[in-house]
């Protein structure tokens, strides 16, 4: 991996320095924070390639740090919970976040999904410029943008690639299972929610724009983009 940097955000030292271990036993170099504030400074310093953020952290909390690297970045996050509740999942997911884990986790399970994120990622900037465009919507998955109505718009990673994949099969109606399969990959250890909420989050950026085009949902079955 030319790039192999994790910054592992947790204010519990026992469970930053176990994730440190098992990260860097598998030839990752990490950068670790123990509050909020710091992580969004070695974000900034360090340019790691994936981020591990704890949600409850002292002087900025993980959901105030997922924001501000989203002002400026669509670098893969996963979130780490101490708690199970929906709520914080889902509020991770519209917040940017790729994935969350809750406490307590397997190391090795974290190590998968980091790997995944990351073999994703490389395949995207070895693939040849993708872009699809529709009335007032331009896909483009080779710079990651996407342009409603001739505007930049920022989306997430995850989102763009949910928009990207359905847009790719104008008409056809995708399962919520179907999708995690194919935009989130095999090893994805989510859960079916974690489509609802994406695409959630694209109907807010996409509601209204042109009438030739729409995500629909097909209910009892999922998802799709409807081409008039």
């Amino acid at each position: 991996m030319p790039n192999n940097k994790v910054l592992i955000a947790d204010d519990d030292a026992h469970i930053a320095e176990l994730i440190k271990l098992y990260f860097e036993k598998d030839g990752f170099t990490t950068v670790v924070a123990d509050n909020g504030k710091k992580a969004v400074e070695l974000f900034k310093s360090e340019a790691p390639s994936i981020v591990i953020l704890d949600v409850m952290m002292p002087e900025m909390d993980g959901w105030q740090v997922c924001r501000e690297i989203r002002r400026v970045s669509n670098i893969p996050i996963i979130m780490l919970t101490a708690k199970g509740e929906t709520f914080d999942k889902v509020l991770g997911l519209e917040l940017g976040a790729d994935d969350y884990m809750v406490k307590p986790f397997e190391p090795k399970e974290l190590i998968a999904r980091v790997k995944a994120v990351l073999r994703r990622s490389d395949t995207k900037e070895a693939t040849a410029e993708k872009e699809i465009v529709f009335p007032n919507l331009t896909i483009n998955l080779s710079n990651y943008e996407l342009k409603i109505s001739g505007n930049i718009v920022e989306v997430p990673p995850k989102e763009l690639e949910l928009l990207y994949f359905l847009a790719s099969n104008p008409n056809r109606v995708f399962t919520r299972e179907q999708l995690l399969e194919e935009v989130w990959g095999f090893d994805y250890f989510g859960d079916s929610r974690t489509v609802d909420v994406h695409i959630k989050r694209l109907r807010e950026k996409l509601e209204e724009v042109d009438s030739n085009w729409q995500l629909k949902t097909v209910w009892g079955v999922g998802y799709k983009f409807e081409v008039r």
